[in-house]
């Protein structure tokens, strides 16, 4: 199936900095493409990969699970590692929570993470119902396109896939119990208004995590998709400072190359 137009995965060559961009559950690169274009800008080397399954229609996403979500990131952050001497993660709710687990797993090999509304659990008694209802009913309802911003649209599926949706709740049951083994610097971001993960996900994850080094900024003007929302360009702000706390930013510009 052809990719939606503006999903493509993007990546732009800069310098030994490298940055790792995770999208959401059902929602495409689109959703984390300014805030990459912005840190390219600065010469940082980026890459925003498009998970299987995404990008396409929703029925493609039925056949895939969360290890292959993981395995695209997991081998995207190897190919930066080759590339950069310092690696950043970075991602949006469930992209947040495939930040996470790469911190988790890869440890010294991270420099620092940044996650924006984090999902950490599948809520509702609907949750309790998918390992059944997913046989019983293909979808339900999408969740994209929560955005406060008027004439913003995430390009994202209007239907989430139970098949999917069950995965993806057995992928966060398994990261909460690896939260603890995150030790590197963290910043994290979470809307005060969010449809999709409510605040007590980003608490969790807080609460769970090792590191010494944590930042959280309350985002007052922005739905779950932050990233294209009002407060947009803190949060490109906000990241952009982390990571030159913690690693020194090129000057200059690279090349952009899209997929």
């Amino acid at each position: 199936m052809p990719v939606l137009p503006g999903a493509e995965p993007y990546r732009h060559s800069g310098g030994e900095v490298g940055v790792l961009f995770c999208h959401g559950f059902t929602g495409s690169p689109q959703s984390l493409r300014p805030w990459a274009e912005h840190h390219a800008a600065q010469g940082l080397t980026v890459s925003l990969p498009l998970l299987p399954g995404h990008g396409t229609r929703w029925e493609d996403m039925q056949l895939t699970g969360w290890q292959d979500w993981y395995a695209e990131v997991d081998r995207e952050l190897r190919l930066l590692s080759e590339r950069c001497s310092q690696v950043f993660v970075a991602g949006l709710s469930m992209g947040g929570a495939l930040a996470l687990r790469l911190a988790a797993l890869h440890g010294e090999r991270i420099s620092g993470v940044v996650v924006v509304n984090p999902a950490n659990k599948v809520h509702g008694l609907s949750a309790y119902a998918l390992p059944v209802a997913r046989h019983l009913v293909r979808s339900t309802k999408g969740i994209a396109s929560d955005i406060a911003k008027g004439g913003v649209a995430e390009t994202g599926y209007d239907r989430v896939p139970l098949h999917a949706a069950h995965s993806l709740r057995r992928f966060l049951r398994r990261l909460d119990g690896e939260l603890p083994r995150i030790a590197q610097p963290l910043l994290l971001l979470r809307s005060a208004q969010d449809h999709v993960v409510p605040a007590v996900d980003s608490a969790r994850v807080l609460e769970r995590i090792s590191s010494a080094d944590v930042r959280e900024i309350v985002l007052e003007h922005s739905y779950h998709v932050a990233t294209l929302d009002v407060d947009a360009d803190r949060i490109f702000e906000e990241s952009l400072g982390f990571i030159g706390r913690l690693a020194p930013i090129p000057g200059k510009e690279g090349t952009a190359a899209v997929g």
